[in-house]
């Protein structure tokens, strides 16, 4: 009964930060949005605001307390992309068998923070650590127009979710990519799955983007973001059989 008794306490006082969604709310306001008697929201405010988890203004009302920047703070802290990134690229490469990367940008350039190598002789040469270009390649154009580019191409690639490109950084080599985002869908990084330019038009968008979306999603929910949010419906859109699209938004 104590156990039972502790649970539902902790779940009341979760459901109090839950509610504190606005800069300023009332005691009234957290009644009848966590559907508890004021006298229980007030016990409970009590103790979060000793803990520093909420904060009542001179005005009476409550908002949250610096201890949640805190907890936000050691989840950044201890968040490794190292742990989560690199098993997704694995499970990429056994679907596509093609190499897969996960690039984030820095200054002007584009950086390749993880990379999973396909096991066919024949590949592209990529390698964790490579600065390349931001206006050339499929990882470059998605980081470009979710980082807020502007223009016809960025925009299509907005709606579609994803971008491809066909011998832009090589003659020989192309890719294809998607976002991945986080708190508030900003932006983290871009998947990508790349090879030769023969085997990746062979494949299509119907083979590699299915795939490519299904672990970009994955990836945008572990760090946080919301694959529901409707400005994403791309993500979420069959692609058509055949070959690989050659879209504007895949040209330089």
């Amino acid at each position: 009964m104590g156990d039972e008794g502790g649970v539902a306490a902790v779940d009341r006082a979760l459901s109090i930060l839950d509610a504190l969604t606005d800069e300023k709310v009332t005691l009234a306001d957290l009644s009848k949005r966590t559907d508890l008697y004021k006298s229980t929201v007030l016990r409970l405010l009590k103790s979060l605001e000793r803990f520093g988890y909420v904060l009542r203004t001179p005005d009476g009302s409550y908002r949250l307390g610096s201890k949640v920047l805190h907890l936000g703070a050691l989840y950044q802290r201890h968040f490794r992309t190292s742990e989560i990134v690199p098993p997704v690229l694995e499970r990429i490469g056994a679907e596509l068998h093609e190499g897969a990367s996960f690039y984030v940008c820095e200054e002007d350039k584009r950086v390749c923070l993880h990379r999973v190598e396909t096991t066919r002789a024949v590949r592209d040469s990529v390698q964790v650590g490579d600065r390349l270009s931001l206006t050339v390649g499929a990882a470059g154009h998605v980081l470009r127009a979710f980082n807020g580019a502007r223009g016809e191409r960025f925009d299509e690639i907005r709606q579609r979710m994803y971008a491809a490109s066909f011998g832009e950084r090589d003659s020989e080599t192309a890719a294809m990519a998607a976002p991945v985002l986080g708190p508030g869908n900003r932006l983290v990084g871009a998947l990508s799955v790349s090879g030769p330019r023969y085997r990746i038009e062979a494949a299509g968008e119907a083979r590699i983007v299915p795939v490519l979306f299904k672990y970009a999603k994955e990836l945008t929910r572990t760090f946080g973001g919301n694959v529901d949010d409707p400005t994403l419906s791309g993500w979420n859109i069959a692609r058509p059989p055949g070959r690989a699209s050659r879209a504007k938004t895949a040209r330089s």
